[in-house]
This record gives C-alpha cells, structure tokens and sequence, in this order.
C-alpha cells in the first residue's frame, strides 16, 4: 500500500465508524436527521427491487423512492432532477472487481455529479469496500448489516457524510498500524503482522482462533488472507498453507 492510499484510507478510517454494535440497531426505526432524502435504487432484478421498497415504506412510510433496472434506465428517467436525493447501486452477489460493475459505477457517478452513489452489495471483503470508495462513491453497505443502519447511511451520505461499517473500519486501522509497524521491511513477502497471520494458517488455524490469538478483528485476519493468497498465487486456504509449508521448509 503506499503513501497516498494510507492517507486516503485513514481519511476514510477516521470520518466514519458507523455504529459500534450493529446487530443492536438492526430492528430500530432510524433516527431522525430532518427530512428524509429521495432515494433512486438501481438494481437490475426485479424481485429485489420490489422487497427493497416495501422495506423503505415500513422504515420511512411515505418515503419518495425511485427504482430503475440500469444505469442507463436511471439517466434517461431521472439524471437530470434536483433536490435532496441518495443513488443506491445494488450490485448484490457480484463483486466491484467485476467488469461489467466497475464499468457501471464509473459511468454512474460521472453521470450524478454531485448527487451521493451509495453502494449495496452481499460482500463484506475490507478490498471491495475500499475500490468502491476509489470510484467517488459515497458509503458501501453490505446486506448483513440491515434496513434501520442503511438508511441512517443514507442520510449520512446526503448531508456530505461517508458510510463504511464499523468492522471494515477496525480492519482499515489494523492495516494501517501493521504498515506502520512494518516500515522499512520492504524487502519481506509479507509484513510483520501478515507473517504472523501466514504462520496460524500454515498450522491450519480457524480465523476467530487466529483473530483470538493476535488480537485482530475476524474482518482483519480475513483481509491478511486474502493478501497472503495473493502474494502466494494461491487459489485457496489449502494451497496457501501448503505453499507455507515449502517455504519454511526451504528455510530450513
């Protein structure tokens, strides 16, 4: 990672944490910021876009809420309205690494200028996030962290705000003090705290074991694996850890 992405990520770190216990706020109704802003989802499926707009009635009734099939439907029908408004770009299953999505994102916050893209997906990967927040999104809400915590979100996001949830954010600062700590080690494979996480999973620990262990956050150790296969070119736990293996071995 360097220097302007560390930057870039603890701007991201400190703005926003999103609340502390999220499974607490889960059932409650939002919390009231004035006026509620219009939402236009954008969501190619159509069962889907139906149950998120009952949902928004029964947090927000009354609530003004737009759905569109594309980003191009959405241009045609409503790129050019004023007011107080939030784009929600479901992308569901898939992932921003996608081409078609990241070529969708692009194009659809060029296309809003000012008006906030929030993105709702199922992936709760800190990478996906984080590549979201690159293309001028404003918030990245996974699925898991529901409909009440959404749509305080989405009101961050209309006032200037910025949303991540609060584990993505723990894991965004882990990262940023293991680069601190590792500074000056460039020539190693892996950091220091990546090494420590390679070593748990070459002896075929669990994640919440290795979270436990190292006083990381689950979502952290998840983005040290993820990194590890990476550098390993490994396409799974097991190849990862037998990679490990020969490369102790060939220490030894």
């Amino acid at each position: 990672m360097d220097g302007s992405a560390k930057g870039y990520l603890h701007s991201v770190a400190t703005e926003y944490s999103g609340p502390k216990d999220e499974t607490k706020h889960r059932d409650a109704p939002p919390k009231s910021h004035g006026a509620n802003p219009a939402l236009h989802l954008i969501d190619p499926r159509t069962f889907e876009r139906e149950c998120f707009e009952v949902s928004v009635g029964s947090f927000w009734p009354g609530a003004e809420i737009k759905a569109f099939g594309s980003v191009e439907d959405w241009r045609a029908a409503a790129g050019a309205q004023e007011g107080r408004r939030v784009i929600l770009f479901n992308i569901g299953g898939r992932r921003i690494g996608d081409s078609g999505v990241r070529a969708d994102l692009t194009r659809l916050v060029r296309l809003a200028g000012p008006v906030p893209v929030v993105v709702l997906a199922v992936s709760e990967v800190l990478e996906d996030m984080l590549d979201a927040l690159e293309y001028g999104v404003r918030g990245y809400i996974p699925a898991s962290v529901g409909m009440a915590v959404t749509l305080d979100a989405v009101r961050l996001a209309a006032d200037g705000g910025m949303f991540l949830p609060a584990p993505s954010v723990s894991a965004a600062r882990d990262m940023l003090k293991a680069a601190a700590e590792d500074t000056g080690n460039g020539d190693a494979l892996f950091t220091k705290r990546q090494a420590a996480v390679a070593e748990a999973l070459r002896r075929g620990k669990a994640n919440k074991l290795i979270a436990y262990e190292l006083g990381m956050c689950e979502s952290t150790v998840k983005v040290h694996i993820r990194t590890i296969m990476k550098r390993l070119k490994a396409s799974n736990r097991t190849e990862a850890a037998f990679k490990l293996h020969e490369l102790m071995n060939g220490k030894s």
